[in-house]
């Protein structure tokens, strides 16, 4: 008997017919005698409407109202679901974040998971249930009902998986495992058997939608056996663990990508230690994630700052630094919010040289101006106009072989 973990995503659940497919996927999980624990989202465009009717109401509605609003969405889909296997004679319960004492910060909107206390779980699985649970949802330490971010149901999987000491957690989507690129861009993008967790950190961290990147830190963090698999069709998917696969080893593993990029440059600011400090950390303060830096020395005593962030963060980013420009005495601040950054990711460029080189030759080749550089031991990145994005991924899937 094993302990499996299932956490099915919104388009997984995104119909009463869908609902039932996956009740029978489960009862046949069942049925092989494991133990099942099922994570689940809302139905797909369910949080996207909630927050539209918020909007229409109050376009700055506070985050602990929408918190509560969009939370509703998961208490749909696990009571359907487990309505559905009652109705098909297989016992299951079930629960909400708040419910199984799903702990997190005050972070609204954005809430990180601190403690889960397992034993109403364990409770109910030696009772022999399905133990259905709201994903994406916790509980703050003022008891409030707080939100982990989109995304938020893989990771409510992973940590459950976690804290249960889980033989493994399966991540069920409409997709049938992580593949060298979106399919949708490049369409002679090839599944992977397995991948490193590093590398699908990194993937995960530099657009792939696959999987949340907490989801990852999770699962890395404790050991804890992943596999991406499709709702829609039967297969493996893809393991994602330490090793990956020795056997196969290739040099690049993925391209991944995000279309919401958006830089702002500061121009002119004091050249000295304490100014990178001075700018981001009202940055840091508005709970805004910063990702790509960039610090040029002018030779005059000032310097430019460059920095990316999310495009919906642009807006207020932007507002924040024009405030520091003035405080700082800056000459001008920039942005652009038509960006993408794009990146090749694989544990095995570390040992071989001229991966960038092949990269940078190869979007030079196709007119594409690189505006901003990052790398790292296991991928290198570049931000470029959204526009040549999905040129870019062709062209570099090419370039390494990857549909072989």
């Amino acid at each position: 008997m094993a302990l499996i973990v299932q956490k099915y995503g919104g388009t997984s659940v995104g119909t009463l017919e869908r609902i039932q497919a996956v009740a029978d996927r489960v009862i046949r999980c069942k049925e092989a005698g494991d133990d099942i624990v099922v994570v689940l989202s809302a139905m797909s465009g369910e949080t996207n409407r909630l927050l539209g009717l918020a909007q229409e109401i109050d376009e700055n509605a506070s985050e602990r109202e929408k918190d509560v609003l969009v939370s509703t969405g998961e208490q749909v889909t696990i009571a359907l679901l487990s309505i559905a296997l009652q109705k098909k004679g297989c016992d299951a319960i079930s629960m909400t974040g708040d419910q199984i004492r799903m702990h997190t910060d005050n972070a609204h909107g954005k809430a990180r998971i601190t403690d889960i206390d397992d034993h109403n779980i364990h409770a109910h699985l030696k009772d022999n249930k399905v133990v259905v649970i709201a994903g994406f949802q916790g509980r703050s330490p003022d008891n409030y009902i707080t939100t982990l971010g989109r995304g938020g149901s893989d990771t409510t999987a992973v940590a459950i998986a976690a804290a249960l000491k889980a033989d493994e957690c399966q991540i069920y989507t409409d997709v049938d495992g992580v593949y060298t690129t979106d399919p949708r861009v490049e369409p002679k993008a090839r599944r992977l058997e397995s991948i490193t967790f590093e590398e699908m950190l990194e993937m995960a961290s530099l657009g792939a939608k696959v999987l949340q990147i907490r989801a990852v830190e999770f699962a890395g963090k404790y050991n804890v056996p992943l596999r991406v698999l499709s709702s829609f069709t039967e297969g493996n998917g893809t393991l994602i663990s330490y090793e990956g696969n020795k056997m196969e080893s290739p040099v690049i593993s993925g391209i991944a990508f995000n279309r919401d990029e958006a830089s702002l440059t500061i121009l002119g600011v004091p050249d000295k230690p304490s100014v990178a400090a001075s700018i981001l950390a009202p940055i840091g303060d508005a709970n805004i994630d910063v990702d790509m830096i960039i610090q040029n020395s002018m030779g005059d005593n000032t310097a430019d700052f460059t920095f990316t962030v999310h495009r919906n963060d642009y807006k207020r980013a932007k507002e924040l630094l024009e405030e520091t420009s003035s405080k700082l005495g800056a000459r001008e601040v920039q942005g652009k919010d038509s960006l993408a950054k794009i990146s090749i990711v694989g544990v095995g460029m570390m040992n071989h040289p001229g991966v960038a080189k092949t990269m940078f030759e190869t979007l030079g080749d196709e007119g594409i101006n690189m505006q901003l550089i990052s790398t790292s031991e296991i991928k290198v990145s570049v931000v470029v106009d959204e526009k040549y994005l999905e040129l870019a991924v062709r062209a570099l899937h090419s370039a390494y072989n990857l549909e072989q």
